[in-house]
C-alpha cells in the first residue's frame, strides 16, 4: 500500500511517519514544505491541479494529512488549516488515483462541553477560538467532498516532541528551570481546566489503523479520560524529582498537588500571566472513544505518566 504523508515533520507527523515505516507493506512518501520531504510542496500556497498531477504520478492508495498549524491569527490559521484542506480535496477530486483520505482534525472543534460528560461524534461543534473554527471547517469540506475519508479528531496529544508552548511544555520548562536556579518553589496558574490527553504515538497507531480500515465520518482520538491539568502537573513533579512546593495562584492559600502555567509575564520568577486556556474549550473535555474501539478496533495503550516522563526527559536534556 502507498501511502502519502503530507505533514510528516509536523509533531504528529513524525510519529505518523515512525509508524507508517514500520509497516511492512506501506510504501511511504512524505510530501512538505521542508527541505528533507520527498516532494516539496506548500498546501497553503500550492494549487490543486499541481497536486493533482503528483497524486496522478504517485498513485497512493491512502493520502494522511497531519499538516496544519496551531498557532498565528485567523487569516493564517484559516490558510494552513482550512484551504490547504480545501486544496487536498480538490486535488484528490480531479485525480484518478481513487485514494483514501485520512484527515487529522481536533479536539477544538467542539468547544465548550459540560463538566462530566463524554463528547460523542454526534455532538454538535461550537468552536471556541479561530483555531477551533479553522479546524472545524476543514473537517466540514472533507465530509463534503464525497471521497472515502475519515476525519481524526484528536484531543490533546502529548507525550515525546510536546511543543515548548504547549501547557505541559511550558510547565516541564517552568520546572526545568526551577530545579535548574535550586528555587524550592514553584508558583503557576491556570490548572484549573480538565483535557483528556491522548499519547502521541497511540495517535500515530490510530491513524494507521485508519488507514488500513472503511472507516468514514469522524472518530474520536483521546484516552477517554479528563485529567484535570494540577494532577498533571503533579505526576509531572514526581517523575522529574521536584522536591519543591507547587503552588497555584489565585488559589486558597496552602501548597497544591500541582499546578501548570501560561507565558510567563514580566514580574515575579516562575509566576505566569493567567491567561485562560489556550483551545477554547473552557474547563472541560473528555472523550466519548467507543466509536475508535468498535470501528478502527483502537484503544490507547500508553498512560499518561509515560507520556509526562518523556516530555521531563527532553526538557531535563536542557539543563
Amino acid at each position: 500500500m502507498r501511502v502519502l504523508l503530507i505533514g510528516a515533520n509536523g509533531y504528529l507527523g513524525r510519529f505518523v511517519a515512525d509508524r507508517l515505516l514500520a509497516d511492512p507493506a506501506v510504501q511511504l512518501t512524505a510530501l512538505g514544505r521542508g527541505d528533507d520531504a520527498d516532494v516539496r510542496f506548500d498546501l497553503a500556497t500550492g494549487s490543486p491541479g499541481a497536486l493533482t498531477r503528483f497524486l496522478d504520478a504517485v498513485h497512493p492508495g491512502v493520502v494522511v494529512n497531519c499538516a496544519g498549524a496551531t498557532r498565528g491569527g485567523a487569516r493564517d490559521l484559516t490558510r494552513h488549516n482550512t484551504v490547504a484542506v480545501a486544496t487536498v480535496c480538490e486535488a484528490l477530486r480531479r485525480s484518478g488515483c481513487g485514494a483514501r483520505l485520512v484527515q487529522i482534525g481536533c479536539g477544538a472543534e467542539y468547544g465548550p462541553s459540560q463538566p462530566g460528560s463524554s463528547t460523542a461524534e454526534d455532538a454538535v461543534p461550537r468552536p471556541g477560538g479561530p483555531y477551533g473554527v479553522s479546524k472545524l471547517a476543514a473537517t466540514e469540506l472533507v465530509l463534503g467532498s464525497g471521497l472515502d475519508a475519515v476525519v481524526l479528531r484528536v484531543f490533546s496529544p502529548a507525550g515525546p516532541g510536546t511543543p515548548a508552548g504547549s501547557p505541559l511544555g511550558r510547565l516541564a520548562e517552568a520546572m526545568r528551570r526551577a530545579m535548574q536556579s535550586g528555587d524550592g518553589e514553584l508558583k503557576l496558574g491556570g490548572l484549573g481546566v480538565q483535557r483528556d490527553f491522548v499519547d502521541v504515538r497511540d495517535v500515530a497507531r490510530a491513524v494507521h489503523a485508519a488507514s488500513l480500515s472503511a472507516a468514514q465520518g469522524i472518530v474520536n482520538i483521546g484516552s477517554g479520560r479528563a485529567v484535570r491539568l494540577r494532577d498533571a502537573a503533579a505526576v509531572l513533579a514526581r517523575v522529574a524529582g521536584y522536591g519543591g512546593a507547587l503552588h497555584e495562584l489565585d488559589a486558597p492559600p496552602g501548597p497544591l498537588r500541582a499546578t501548570i502555567g501560561h507565558p510567563r509575564s514580566e514580574g515575579e520568577h516562575g509566576i505566569p500571566a493567567a491567561y485562560p486556556y489556550p483551545d477554547g474549550c473552557g474547563s472541560w473535555q473528555q472523550a466519548d472513544v467507543r466509536t475508535a474501539r468498535d470501528r478502527l478496533g483502537w484503544r490507547p495503550r500508553i498512560n499518561l505518566e509515560e507520556s509526562l516522563a518523556d516530555i521531563w526527559m527532553e526538557a531535563a536534556c536542557r539543563i
